[in-house]
């Protein structure tokens, strides 16, 4: 069993990464980073830029997030593999958003399996991220766990935000256990969770077992755990060192 290898998710870089995404993957270089995670662009020219940029530097490009909503159309999601696999990717993660009815979950599921089929056949791997809202109850239905039994397993995959299962109620580790098959690809997250939730942390600052998330996940075989935290309180570069330093000191 291969040790994963790890990246970091640009979000917390907000808009820099735009317009400085060569300063940027340096700061993810010197904290130690294996790969970055960015959008999952359709524009050739973005493309061009973006692979410009990273022959410039020792990162793999882990993969490209984009909403559900962007999959609607099969030619843009054909667009969008086009542009993971021309970085040299092999994931195309995508996130939901506040549904409000099991139905339009499910529909979702629907849209994922078409967008899954499309990631197949390209020789690349489709994934769903998760947020807190999924974990919802209607009629006693978890929305999560009935999207994903919505989903065909050989094409969509899962990629388990753990501090939005923490902030969804449900145990990190126990969750991935329940998906372990179905896990190729993680977004490491922290923060201070309940009435705090929009808190984000640096990993090991925050409230989640990550330690427990993090001996779940390595039994899934993962390619990548990628460090995804949405805002910080100091400068992103300190930030992504001190996140990459916790996950050394748990052996990764």
């Amino acid at each position: 069993m291969a040790e994963p290898r790890v990246g970091l998710q640009l979000i917390i870089y907000g808009r820099r990464s735009g317009s400085d995404l060569a300063g940027v993957l340096g700061e993810a270089e010197a904290a130690g980073y294996a790969g970055f995670e960015g959008g999952a662009p359709a524009d050739p020219k973005q493309v061009e830029h973006v692979q410009n940029v990273v022959a410039k530097t020792t990162l793999a490009f882990t993969g490209g997030h984009c909403g559900v909503g962007d999959l609607a159309d099969p030619e843009q999601v054909k667009r969008r593999i086009s542009g993971v696999k021309a970085l040299g990717g092999r994931y195309l993660v995508a996130s939901g958003q506040p549904w409000e009815t099991l139905e339009e979950h499910l529909a979702a599921a629907r849209t994922m399996n078409q967008a899954g089929r499309l990631c197949q056949e390209a020789g690349i791997r489709f994934c769903y991220h998760n947020h807190h809202w999924e974990f919802r109850r209607f009629d006693g239905t978890v929305a999560m766990h009935a999207m994903i039994a919505a989903t065909e397993a050989g094409l969509v995959h899962l990629c388990p935000d753990v501090y939005w299962v923490h902030v969804g109620g449900e145990d990190p580790a126990e969750f991935i256990s329940r998906y372990r098959d179905r896990c190729p690809y993680f977004h490491f997250k922290d923060g201070l969770g309940g009435d705090q939730f929009r808190e984000f942390r640096e990993l090991g600052r925050g409230r989640v077992d990550l330690a427990a998330a993090l001996k779940a996940a390595l039994a899934c075989d993962p390619e990548w755990i990628v460090v995804e935290q949405d805002t910080t309180q100091m400068e992103p570069a300190e930030s992504v060192r001190i996140s990459r330093e916790y996950l050394k000191s748990l052996g990764l």
